[in-house]
């Protein structure tokens, strides 16, 4: 049998000099994504190390703290609080009337994670609970990834590590690795922005949608991605920019949609969050819970002071992300999601676990700490992430409420 070296694998292209040597046959597609997705992971890996060894802190103190006290750390992990809301509607549905009873009607919750928690769980061992923490800690990791990727692109490697790292001591850190929704939806945000970022419109619009489908502030990222891709027309016409700007809303407007056609109304589902009183009153009720916890309780608890700082620094935040001219996409995703939160007339105290997707919001924190000395980085970040450590394990074992 004559030998495959012996031969070349293509025709030397026409009219090609003497001595040339014969065009190289391209690698496969499939091996050129795949090299370079270990090529991006490997620039990924120490903020996604230094990740998992911050919320492995929090971890271990709440297991620690859970031990002296007597509690499962599971339970609280995996099955109390909105995630008994959507193992529940993995296993049964979505309710099919408005009803009459406060914070009782699941229609509040959108559908996508508790969607894949359903599915993921029908080909895979372990129960529901098991499913949801699984998908939300996978999450976890790929929303470091994209933020990375967020503060690399603009500031370099050391900023995208330090806001990753910034992101996973937040004082809600532990939400990231419970049956929620926060860690699935930041994922989709920091990719979806990302792609804005480097003109990955499709990317945008598709993330953008499936945001949309995760959690109701989702209309922040789309209203980042449709702003951002209608402005870039100006500078010539693109498909891509225009199909992104018409598919970024689509998965919110589709909830939204059906929800109405499911009660019979076309307010269906702003009615569902009336009961659970998450009215729109334009801040009035925030500013109210502010004057009390400030000004007039003096004894407050602890939980709520906590919350009340996450709302004043984010306030802060925003206002030196405008003083450092972030690009316009963060800026939109940001304001109109401490819009969203600050303006609800709803319950306080999950205020902070709502602003936990806002990560472009640590942006100057993260590129002052990355000017600072190594001294005082070291100082700063070892005591955020025992200051996240404590206030997550307190928000999950004393506080007696949903985080």
């Amino acid at each position: 049998m004559p030998s495959t070296a012996s031969r070349p694998t293509t025709a030397p292209p026409r009219n090609a000099p003497s001595g040339l040597s014969p065009t190289i046959r391209r690698p496969p597609r499939q091996a050129t994504v795949a090299a370079r997705f270990r090529a991006a992971l490997r620039r990924a890996a120490p903020a996604l190390l230094a990740y998992a060894a911050v919320r492995l802190v929090g971890l271990l103190v709440l297991t620690v703290w859970a031990h002296r006290r007597h509690h499962g750390v599971w339970p609280l992990l995996a099955a109390k609080w909105d995630a008994d809301w959507y193992l529940g509607i993995a296993d049964h549905g979505y309710a099919r009337v408005l009803g009459a009873a406060y914070d009782a009607n699941n229609l509040a919750f959108f559908p996508l994670y508790p969607v894949l928690v359903k599915a993921v769980a029908a080909v895979t061992p372990g129960t529901r609970a098991t499913t949801g923490v699984a998908i939300a800690v996978v999450g976890s990791f790929a929303a470091a990834w994209g933020i990375h990727a967020v503060g690399s692109h603009l500031h370099g490697r050391r900023v995208g590590v330090l806001l990753t790292v910034l992101w996973a001591a937040l004082p809600v850190g532990l939400v990231e690795w419970m049956g929620y929704t926060e860690s699935l939806f930041t994922a989709f945000a920091a990719w979806s922005l990302y792609a804005v970022l480097t003109g990955r419109w499709l990317w945008a619009g598709s993330l953008a949608a499936l945001s949309g489908l995760t959690r109701p502030t989702g209309i922040a990222v789309a209203a980042a991605v449709t702003v951002a891709a209608l402005l870039s027309l100006r500078r010539g016409f693109s498909a891509r920019a225009l199909a992104a700007a018409l598919t970024a809303p689509a998965g919110w407007l589709a909830y939204v949609g059906w929800v109405g056609l499911r009660l019979h109304r076309w307010d269906g589902y702003f009615a569902v969050q009336r009961l659970w009183h998450n009215e729109w009153d334009g801040g009035t009720e925030t500013l109210r819970r502010l004057r009390e916890i400030l000004g007039q309780n003096s004894t407050p608890e602890l939980f709520y002071v906590m919350v009340t700082a996450t709302l004043l620094v984010s306030v802060a935040l925003y206002a030196l992300s405008l003083w450092d001219r972030q690009p316009l996409p963060l800026l939109v995703f940001t304001g109109v999601l401490l819009l969203i939160v600050l303006g609800s007339g709803g319950v306080y105290f999950p205020r902070a676990r709502f602003l936990l997707p806002g990560f472009p919001l640590l942006l100057p924190a993260a590129l002052h700490l990355a000017r600072s000395s190594p001294r005082f980085r070291t100082v700063a970040l070892t005591g955020a992430i025992l200051l996240s450590a404590y206030c997550s394990a307190y928000m999950a074992l004393v506080w007696p409420s949903a985080p």
